[in-house]
């Protein structure tokens, strides 16, 4: 819907690996989201984007979830859903420029 409402032009796919890994949402060369339903993330939630990290697709990588403490693991954001909410449409995700 964000990418719709802000006439954005960028595709929107997912990513599979060969072995299985994969990764929700790839937003145009830019942004890699994996979305878990999980209260409290763990190592076994990054396996996907940490793969797709090794291909160098994307500039970013962000999984969110209902845990509620923001951090950084490797080059990976951990958001909370209200947060990533928040900061998609402020801009702080996908450029509106």
């Amino acid at each position: 819907a964000y990418i719709s409402y802000h006439r954005k032009h960028l595709p929107l796919s997912y990513w599979q690996a060969k072995n299985g890994q994969e990764v929700d949402f790839i937003i145009g060369d830019d942004v890699a989201v994996e979305v878990k339903s999980a209260r409290r993330t763990q190592d076994k939630h990054l396996k996907g984007l940490r793969a797709l990290a090794e291909e160098k697709i994307v500039k970013r990588y962000i999984l969110v979830s209902h845990d509620p403490i923001r951090r950084r693991v490797d080059n990976i954001e951990l958001l909370p859903w209200q947060d990533f909410l928040n900061k998609l449409w402020c801009g702080e995700i996908i450029e509106t420029q």
